[in-house]
C-alpha cells in the first residue's frame, strides 16, 4: 500500500539557508574530450555555468558557442562570434593535450578527458580557484594558485607539468583564474543576478511502502526546487528518527534541483511521522505528516 503527499509551494524568499543571496558567485566550464567518439557525438563539448546553471555551449560538431535557458534571451552580455573563436583555439589545445597524454601511456585506444576550471566572488571579490584535470575518470593534474604550479595527480602527468610549465602556462593559468574569470564573471552578473538570484520553493511527496520482516520504508522526496542547499529530516512529534538513507542534491535537466530522505519504521506504527524541509525559499521550515491510510497537503505561508 502506498501513501502519496503532493505539496506544491509557490511563495518567494523571505528567510532561509546560504544561497547566492550572500554575494557568492561563480564562473565555472567543463570541457570533455574523447579520443574515439561514437558515431554522431562530438569529440570535444565545452558547457559554461554561471553558479550551478549552464549559460554557455560548444562543440565540435556544431563548432558554434550558443547560450542556454534564459540567457538566448539576453543581449549584449557576450561576443558570440569572438566566443566561437575562442572555444575553437581551446578545443584544438584540449585535443593536443589528449593526444598528448595518451602517448605518454602509450596508449591509443579510447580515452577521455575532461577540465574544469572556474573561480569564485564573494561581495563582488576574488575568494578562490580552481583548475583540474581527469584522465579515464581519475584526477590527472591540478593547478595550485597558492603556490603557483601544477600538481601531478598521476605519474605520467609529470610530463604534462613540464611541458606546460616550459610553455609559459602557470604565469597564464593563475593570471587567467585570479584576474580575468572573476573580470568576466562581473561582467556576466550585470546581466544575470536575476536568474541566479531567483528562488524556488520544494514540492514534496511522501511515499510509503511495505517491506519484508514487519518493516515499511517511509521515503520523503522535495523536488523542483532552486537554488541548491536544503535541509531534510523525519521526526515523531518532538522526538528525531534515525534517518536509513538520504539521496543527493541532484540537479535536474530544467535547472531545479530534487532530494530525499528515507527511514525504516515498524509495519505496525501507523504514525504520525513528520517529514521537515528547510530551504531559503520557505518563510518557515516545512513540515509534511504521514498518517497510515490517511492522506493530507500542506504548505508554506505565501
Amino acid at each position: 500500500m502506498s501513501t502519496m503527499l503532493p505539496v506544491l509551494l509557490s511563495l518567494l524568499l523571505l528567510v532561509g539557508l546560504a544561497n547566492t543571496q550572500d554575494g557568492r558567485y561563480s564562473l565555472r566550464f567543463h570541457y570533455t574530450g574523447v579520443s574515439r567518439p561514437k558515431a554522431g557525438f562530438p569529440s570535444f563539448q565545452a558547457t559554461g555555468y554561471l553558479n550551478d546553471l549552464a549559460f554557455l555551449h560548444y562543440d565540435s560538431n556544431g563548432q558554434v558557442a550558443k547560450p542556454l535557458g534564459p540567457w538566448t534571451q539576453v543581449k549584449g552580455m557576450m561576443d558570440w562570434e569572438k566566443e566561437t573563436q575562442l572555444q575553437k583555439a581551446r578545443e584544438d589545445t584540449f585535443m593536443e593535450t589528449l593526444k598528448d597524454i595518451m602517448n605518454y601511456y602509450q596508449d591509443g585506444g579510447n580515452h577521455t578527458l575532461q577540465g574544469r576550471f572556474g573561480c569564485e566572488l564573494r561581495d563582488n571579490n576574488y575568494c578562490g580557484a580552481f583548475w583540474t584535470y581527469i584522465y579515464d575518470g581519475q584526477e590527472y593534474i591540478k593547478f595550485i594558485t597558492e603556490i603557483p604550479a601544477w600538481f601531478p595527480r598521476q605519474t605520467k602527468a609529470v610530463f604534462t607539468k613540464v611541458k606546460w610549465e616550459r610553455e609559459g602556462s602557470v604565469q597564464r593559468a593563475k593570471a587567467y583564474l585570479e584576474k580575468e574569470c572573476p573580470r568576466l564573471l562581473r561582467n556576466y552578473l550585470q546581466h544575470s543576478k536575476t536568474f541566479l538570484d531567483s528562488k524556488d520553493a520544494p514540492s514534496v511527496l511522501i511515499t510509503s511502502q511495505e517491506g519484508p520482516e514487519n518493516i515499511r520504508t517511509l521515503k520523503c522526496d522535495a523536488y523542483n526546487f532552486y537554488p541548491r542547499p536544503v535541509s531534510m529530516y523525519w521526526t515523531r512529534p518532538g522526538i528525531p528518527v534515525e534517518t536509513y538513507e538520504w539521496g543527493d542534491i541532484a540537479l535536474g535537466e530544467d535547472g531545479k534541483y530534487h532530494s530525499w530522505v528515507m527511514v525504516k519504521v515498524p509495519s505496525s506504527d501507523t504514525g504520525p511521522y513528520l517529514c521537515h524541509v528547510q530551504h531559503s525559499s520557505l518563510a518557515q521550515t516545512l513540515t509534511v505528516p504521514w498518517n497510515q491510510g490517511q492522506e493530507s497537503q500542506a504548505a508554506g505561508d505565501q
